[in-house]
């Protein structure tokens, strides 16, 4: 059978970076594998539903390039792909797990439950839960006489079906990156599968969806792993096989814990996919280090596209124990990736940006403003908003540079290179240069003397490419005309 697996995201909330991570290695599994990989829209949880949370999803997943090969737009032999439009299969599913002694009614209200976990948790039992334990003392279709329920369910009192857990035993999986893993069924808990609404829970409608979508590998978050065992469960009560399944390990904030909005945010440090696009990153980027982010492909390197990142992927290669989110080394594969870039879609990328803050530039422009900083921008945008000077005379000069490069002869030496610069037969890079060291000799000064306050006169600012490149490339015209401006405003 060829390899299919799903992405699942929840539309209650924008899509986070670890989501994506997980839609990655889906898809970098698929693809290496020559397989399927599906979109499922689980949007069963309708009490946290957001409104264009699944069109975020659908376009953090289109700028990341991770195109699937079925999902919502995209129906395939299994559609639909969201599972609010098949919750036939879901009711099915329970009633068969009903009638085969699997699942049961429970019509428990929310205080009685309450009332259990009080009693339990008094008893010495700090976790209390709904299992083969407590079971039979509450109010449900194990506990109560066949007449009791059928009065119940005619009336149609408000319930929920609930799986049937063995009382004692083991549940065993295979994991592909976690080995073998064992749990005993007294821990596992009776866990809802249709909640009071009709809908079913998040745990009957992935091992439903999973089987009928022919799912071959299910990879998904650590934070799914304690939730296995149940599943293996259904799959078991219902006569179906169950994938292979593989648990990512956490993403953990810079400090410790789970990437959060809670652990990041006091960090300055985003976790929403859309904010990663705001921020300015390139997908090629973002994809690479999240790749890495859990996963190695045994070597040094760590450039890759995406697909090189297909050609290598292996689950085999997967951590188990969680990973640091780094946003340094984030901004150190930006600046790899559009370093790696040709000229031309470097120029168009910058060139979105310059056009957005209406800085009217031309591309050949761009190209010869890029020759020089290609290797000194961290984002497409920075030219932009950091080296805006490039394109406009700079509306200040930085304070601290002043101080420490602005001297008591700078304007008077300032309009003396003004003056040879406007009266010179050519003006390049090296006449530039000539010019200065000139007349830095003929005034006993050193030439930082000129070159650091020429710099700020340019720029406004005291860092930047090679002083007598940026000359010639803003040009005779500019260079005089910012130089007398400086001398003006700056004075003394």
């Amino acid at each position: 059978m060829s390899v299919r697996v799903r992405f699942a995201p929840s539309p209650t909330g924008y899509l986070h970076v670890g989501g994506l991570r997980t839609a990655l290695y889906n898809y970098l599994f698929a693809k290496h594998h020559g397989g399927s990989f599906i979109l499922r829209i689980e949007d069963t949880d309708r009490s946290r539903f957001v409104d264009d949370a699944e069109e975020d999803i659908l376009e953090s997943l289109r700028w990341a390039g991770l195109s699937f090969d079925e999902g919502p737009g995209r129906d395939g032999a299994h559609a639909p792909y969201r599972q609010s439009e098949r919750r036939d299969l879901y009711s099915e599913a329970a009633a068969r797990l009903v009638s085969q002694g699997h699942a049961y009614y429970a019509f428990d209200t929310p205080e009685e439950l309450e009332m259990m976990k009080s009693r339990l948790a008094a008893e010495g039992n700090p976790s209390p839960r709904y299992d083969a334990v407590t079971r039979r003392t509450m109010r449900n279709s194990l506990a109560l006489s066949a007449a009791e329920v059928d009065a119940l369910l005619s009336k149609d009192v408000p319930r929920v079906i609930r799986l049937k857990v063995p009382a004692a035993g083991l549940v065993t999986f295979s994991d592909s990156v976690r080995g073998e893993v064992t749990i005993d069924a007294a821990e596992i808990d009776d866990q809802v599968l249709i909640k009071s609404d009709g809908l079913p829970t998040y745990h009957l409608a992935n091992v439903v969806d999973d089987h009928e979508m022919e799912v071959t590998h299910v990879i998904r978050g650590e934070e799914w792993l304690p939730s296995t065992p149940k599943h293996i469960l259904l799959y078991r009560f219902l006569g179906w096989a169950p994938p292979e399944m593989a648990h990512l390990p956490l993403i953990l904030s810079p400090t410790g814990g789970k990437l959060s909005k809670r652990t990041s945010g006091s960090q300055g440090i985003p976790v929403l996919v859309r904010d990663y696009v705001a921020a300015g990153y390139e997908p090629e980027a973002l994809v690479n280090y999240l790749a890495f982010l859990g996963w190695n492909p045994g070597t040094e390197r760590e450039v890759y596209t995406l697909d090189e990142l297909v050609a290598e992927f292996s689950i085999a290669r997967v951590r188990q124990s969680g990973v640091q989110f780094d946003p340094d080394k984030l901004r150190w594969f930006n600046e790899q990736h559009l370093r790696g870039l040709d000229q031309s879609e470097l120029v168009r990328r910058v060139k979105v940006h310059t056009d957005r803050a209406g800085l009217g530039v031309s591309r050949d422009f761009l190209e010869r403003v890029l020759m020089l900083m290609k290797d000194r921008i961290s984002f497409a945008a920075d030219i932009a908003t950091g080296a805006r000077y490039f394109i406009e005379d700079p509306e200040s000069y930085d304070e601290s540079g002043i101080t420490k490069r602005w001297k008591e002869d700078s304007a008077s030496l300032l309009t003396r290179y003004a003056d040879l610069l406007e009266s010179a037969n050519e003006f390049h890079a090296d006449s530039a240069e000539a010019m200065l060291r000139q007349l830095a000799e003929m005034s006993d000064v050193g030439a930082g003397r000129i070159i650091h306050p020429v710099r700020i006169a340019l720029s406004g600012v005291t860092f930047g490419p090679g002083l007598f490149d940026l000359m010639e490339l803003l040009g005779r015209e500019t260079c005089v005309r910012r130089i007398r401006a400086a001398v003006a405003r700056i004075g003394r």
